[in-house]
């Protein structure tokens, strides 16, 4: 299969998660991706971009969500930048400890870790990239 790219960008509103869903909809059905890693790569995804209107750009409809959809070697990449200030990755509180079980924070980033093959930040905080190794059939 092909080296695919998608870029889209959306103002920060909750509404528009159903465009990014489609965007991966229809690459993913294109590279014919199967149903296992087609939920992972999805709820990561999502979960990136839900941080990134909420955490990032703090619901600002003026500010906007760059997300990145790249395909080749049987990878998909996704990357999903915002407008805030960043944040230190390794200070969230891992939720799987019993003092952190209450915690709501940090649970995004804990699942798109796990979802994801690989996960990078950059050094700023403000954006994410995860990998998703041998999706296709």
């Amino acid at each position: 299969m092909a080296k695919m790219y998608k870029r889209i960008k959306v103002e920060s509103r909750m509404s528009n998660l159903r465009i990014i869903e489609n965007a991966i909809d229809e690459m993913t059905g294109s590279i014919g991706i199967n149903q296992d890693n087609y939920g992972k790569i999805l709820v990561a995804a999502l979960e990136a971009v839900n941080n990134a209107i909420k955490h990032g750009n703090k619901d600002n409809p003026n500010k906007l969500v760059d997300v990145e959809i790249e395909y080749d070697n049987d990878e998909l990449r996704i990357t999903v930048t915002d407008e805030g200030s960043g944040f230190n990755p390794s200070r969230i509180p891992d939720p799987t400890l019993p003092e952190n079980i209450e915690e709501l924070s940090g649970r995004g980033v804990f699942l798109m870790t796990k979802l994801s093959d690989s996960i990078k930040f950059n050094e700023k905080g403000n954006s994410v990239t995860m990998s998703f190794k041998e999706v296709s059939d």
